[in-house]
């Protein structure tokens, strides 16, 4: 089932902090690891990646460093910071009542549907 933007919109900080919590990555990663964990539902462009990641490394959140790959080019890492995990918390708590409020709603119509 293809999946509104405006879903994603909403929750990429939550997302990328959550890439980010297991360890290190860096961009590319980040878009294939939300690809593949999605099972392709989620997809984020550079051009929307790149400017959250500098949102939240302006807001100490996430820390960037240079590292050489084994191909000899650097690539640019970005790291979550302690600030960045309280951070995360508080998206992940924001989305737990967000849904939960969401899933109450839509259970109500539940079977009220006619089927089509």
């Amino acid at each position: 089932m293809k999946q509104s933007n405006n879903l994603l919109a909403g929750s990429t900080t939550l997302l990328v902090l959550s890439l980010l919590a297991p360890g290190d990555k860096y961009g590319y990663e980040m878009i294939a690891a939300l690809e593949e964990k999605s099972d392709h539902t989620f997809t984020l462009k550079e051009g929307t990646l790149y400017p959250i990641l500098h949102s939240l490394e302006k807001e100490g959140a996430v820390s960037a460093y240079e590292k050489e790959a084994p191909s000899g080019r650097k690539r640019k890492y970005y790291a979550i910071t302690p600030r960045g995990r309280r951070l995360l918390e508080e998206k992940r708590s924001e989305w737990q009542s967000f849904s939960k409020l969401v899933n109450a709603i839509v259970a109500e119509g539940e079977g009220l549907l006619s089927p089509v």
